[in-house]
């Protein structure tokens, strides 16, 4: 007996730690979260950096619902547990089983959180942008948050004051988004704002206004008529991603949560039950792929191509040899030698006409010097002085020579 009652207070000490239970609420449609720190556990200080971990879960089950997401903000050194409930969820009551694990001692405490989903409408106009000088964990802080509800509500769309909500919210990064160049900047993140309210007429004349920037991935750089409203509470949007997504223009939907509208979802179910059989296709319906027209104009292009340059190439060397022959032929027409000599007395240089086919030629008022067949020279006598001059060769006839250098 004394035994038992000395563990039953520590039994009842170690569950009131580990085992303490938290009602929390959500609603279908509108952006749950809830901050996971220390205080929670009973832990009121930090020794080390980064010193408390946390997990959690459902209940039993190793992993949280497919709506909502955790993530661990080492700027906050605190855990967050965000995500919006879908229609699917409403009026169930959900457990999550929360361990924390302080890293200086190895000392683990676990609470349960208990959530309950209550049913709500989905906004059906809905304000989708990216805000890029913020993280995701900014807005968290419920001021921030209340700020960006008031640039709508008292400027941009005063009709949703009663029923504005935030309806979704994650990092830009996980939708698919780049980590930006520097450390030091901000990830950006998606948020979509939402009412039962109709668009205003300012809200359209700005879609209006960022309408041509669709196309851009991005366009941090453009402003707009309404840019100093969010520049003056610390906003910062990326215009290319500013839709508005309603009943008044459905085609501007822009799937960031990664999952179709659930009325959709319900409109093709019925036919996807219909077509529930696959049907496969004939032989004949099979498409038949031709390959001689492939081949053929595969082929036929480049041998038009090589025709061509063959051609090109053929007459430019034609008209090369042209010109190379006509510059080797020597004229066969002028036997007309003019030899020119000077007179020593009057120093008048006096030309004499010399036929090369006149056999006199050689003999004609000429003395040969040597009557060696090797001496080619031969004197002509001018006037009273004599001088010696080598007759022009003759032409080329471009004969062939045989092994022995015999001319064939």
């Amino acid at each position: 007996m004394n035994r038992l009652s000395f563990i039953l207070p520590i039994l009842a000490l170690m569950w009131s730690q580990e085992a303490a239970a938290t009602k929390l609420q959500a609603s279908v449609g509108e952006l749950f979260t809830y901050k996971i720190e220390p205080q929670l556990f009973n832990w009121t200080h930090q020794v080390i950096s980064e010193q408390f971990r946390y997990r959690p879960s459902l209940m039993n089950y190793p992993d949280l619902p497919s709506w909502m997401r955790y993530m661990y903000s080492h700027e906050y050194h605190a855990g967050f547990l965000y995500g919006t409930p879908p229609e699917s969820a409403a009026g169930k009551d959900i457990s999550l089983d929360v361990v924390a694990l302080n890293r200086q001692n190895y000392e683990t405490r676990r609470i349960v959180l208990a959530m309950f989903v209550a049913h709500k409408f989905p906004t059906p106009n809905v304000v989708q942008m990216k805000i890029d000088n913020l993280n995701w964990v900014h807005l968290m802080d419920p001021g921030r948050v209340e700020n960006l509800r008031n640039i709508f509500r008292k400027d941009l769309w005063p009709n949703s004051k009663e029923d504005l909500s935030v309806v979704f919210m994650e990092s830009a990064v996980n939708m698919g988004g780049r980590l930006p160049l520097r450390p030091q900047q901000r990830e950006g993140v998606i948020v979509h704002v939402g009412s039962f309210a109709q668009f205003s007429p300012r809200l359209k004349e700005l879609q209006e206004e960022v309408r041509p920037l669709y196309k851009l991935p991005s366009c941090t750089y453009k402003r707009t008529s309404v840019q100093k409203i969010f520049e003056n509470v610390g906003f910062k949007l990326d215009w290319c991603a500013f839709r508005m997504v309603g009943v008044e223009s459905p085609t501007e939907i822009l799937y960031h949560s990664g999952k179709q509208n659930e009325q959709q979802a319900a409109e093709e179910q019925p036919r996807q039950e219909q077509q529930d059989r696959w049907m496969g296709i004939s032989r004949e319906d099979v498409p038949v792929r031709n390959y001689i027209d492939e081949f053929a104009f595969a082929f036929a292009i480049p041998g038009m191509i090589f025709a061509i340059l063959i051609g090109m190439l053929s007459a430019v060397l034609c008209f090369q040899h042209e010109k190379f022959s006509s510059n080797l032929d020597y004229p066969m027409s002028s036997t007309v030698q003019m030899v020119q000599c000077s007179d020593s007395k009057s120093n008048q240089p006096i030309t004499t006409l010399k036929s090369l086919k006149d056999p006199n030629f050689l003999l004609d008022n000429i003395s040969m010097r040597s009557q060696s067949p090797n001496n080619s020279f031969y004197q002509l006598d001018c006037g009273t002085s004599s001088i010696y001059a080598r007759p022009k060769p003759p032409p080329y006839k471009g004969g062939t020579l045989g092994r022995n250098g015999v001319d064939i």
